[in-house]
């Protein structure tokens, strides 16, 4: 089936296939491109909130047990403990560490690092926010600005005398922080653009690659014909796809006998009932007033429909073998059945019939069709003996199997008839003895049984003269 050939609207299997793939990818990789960012922010605030508390905390450390390195006793001015401070701190590039002595609006004293820092709008440059800092009563805080966001922290310095009051301040501005995080973000997601490339045309080759044999399932079902059945998939490897090709191959295996025996069934039934119609009606043509001729004529029209009715019987009968319902195996005495069997073959000829041997075992088989296998056996021997003479009927065990036998005194058969006689409308090239009425069936309907039972016939000569027919059962015995 071409592309042309696809109803329209139908999305093939290869392209969802990759649509489910990129989607999942898409929010595999989306997801953890988001929670890596949501991981640094996180950590940018943890870092900040851990310094400005450090900070704080050496700052009141400082305050309540420092000394002053000039006097070697406690500092009593805040200026000087704020200036001593800020000189042993290093800070970091994005932070700001501010001193104030005297209350804003009262021509406060600003102390700070003498060191540049990595924001547009440093915080001793923003008067607005110091006013806003200094005046807050909370000791830390966030606060926004057109320049970025400012976290900071405040100490205020305890009265010293008459000393002004005073005030630490240490600020932080995250923004350079914040923005390796989203740099970190926009690389994840440039790196998973490419692999969303890269897997799709991964996934493309590799889903052709799986969907293969299911294409060329497709395509072999499309060019099946009655005419054709022959097509098979090839299968590689050992996955469900595999097993795919596998069971269609079987499927078209059946499919394949079916046919043909649909095939051979109407080739036969053509061919043998060809003749009895032809009889019949030459038979029916020429048949004038005399009662006499037409008694006659009867006999034989009624004569030949038996027959085809018998031919189109048999036929039925073996184009049921290929039904997995042919049989209906259950426990059976095998030597119940094979006496049972003895009693209904000795009213088909006058014979020396004789029960040879039974096995005393259960066996698992469908006593109709062996039945019917065996009665068939016995009835072609009978066809092929004369009054009086001997046919032996039996069963015995053979390790894991069990043998039916029918065996006759007859003639024999021919060693280049030993195959041919088991086949349809098939009688071998030298008959051994008058010929029946039969039309060639019998045999192919025994082995037909014997198979459909996991088993086989067989035939081989008779010490003496004859022939012996054997139904080898393998897994019939319980």
């Amino acid at each position: 089936m071409t592309t042309a050939d696809r109803p329209r609207g139908r999305v093939s299997a290869r392209v969802r296939i990759l649509l489910w793939l990129l989607l999942v990818m898409t929010v595999a990789l989306a997801s953890v491109a988001t929670t890596t960012r949501s991981i640094l922010l996180r950590d940018v605030d943890q870092r900040v909130n851990e310094l400005l508390v450090q900070e704080a905390g050496e700052f009141t450390n400082l305050q309540e047990e420092g000394v002053d390195p000039e006097t070697g006793r406690p500092f009593t001015e805040p200026a000087r403990l704020l200036t001593v401070f800020l000189q042993r701190q290093n800070a970091d590039v994005h932070e700001e560490l501010i001193g104030l002595v005297g209350r804003p609006g009262q021509s406060p004293r600003w102390l700070r690092q003498q060191r540049e820092i990595a924001v547009a709008l440093p915080l001793y440059k923003d008067a607005d926010a110091q006013q806003e800092i200094f005046d807050s009563p909370s000791s830390s805080g966030t606060l926004e600005r057109p320049s970025g966001e400012i976290r900071w922290a405040k100490v205020e310095v305890a009265r010293y005398g008459a000393a002004a009051n005073a005030a630490f301040v240490v600020a932080f501005h995250p923004a350079g922080e914040q923005e390796r995080a989203d740099e970190v973000f926009r690389v994840l997601l440039a790196i998973s653009g490419v692999a969303l490339l890269m897997t799709t045309g991964i996934a493309w080759v590799v889903a052709g690659r799986i969907l293969k044999p299911v294409r060329l399932v497709r395509s072999a079902a499309a060019q099946l014909t009655e005419q054709d059945l022959t097509r098979r998939i090839p299968v590689q490897g050992r996955d469900d796809v595999a097993a795919l090709a596998e069971t269609f191959n079987a499927m078209l295996d059946r499919l394949e006998r079916a046919f043909a025996a649909q095939r051979e069934f109407v080739d036969d039934a053509g061919h043998e009932l060809r003749t009895p119609i032809t009889i019949v009606r030459g038979h029916l043509e020429l048949m004038g007033d005399d009662p006499a001729e037409r008694e006659e004529t009867v006999r034989l029209v009624t004569d030949e429909l038996d027959r085809m009715s018998r031919i189109v019987e048999d036929l039925l009968l073996l184009a049921k073998a290929e039904r997995p319902d042919f049989v209906s195996p259950e426990p059976v005495q095998l030597a119940e059945l094979t006496a049972d069997v003895y009693v209904k073959a000795r009213t088909l000829g006058d014979r020396d019939w004789q029960l040879a041997e039974v096995a005393d075992l259960e066996a698992e088989l469908d006593p109709q069709r062996i039945t019917q296998a065996m009665v068939q056996l016995a009835q072609n021997a009978v066809q092929h003996t004369t009054a009086g003479q001997t046919i032996r009927i039996g069963s015995r065990a053979d390790g894991a199997s069990i043998e039916l036998y029918v065996v006759d005194s007859g003639p024999g058969v021919q060693p280049q008839d030993t195959e041919v006689i088991f086949e349809r409308f098939r009688r071998g090239t030298a008959r051994r003895g008058a010929r029946g009425s039969g039309a060639g069936l019998g045999l192919s309907i025994v082995r037909a049984i014997a198979e459909a039972h996991g088993g086989r016939v067989r035939l081989h000569p008779t010490e003496g003269g004859g022939a012996t027919f054997v139904l080898t059962l393998e897994e019939a015995r319980a």
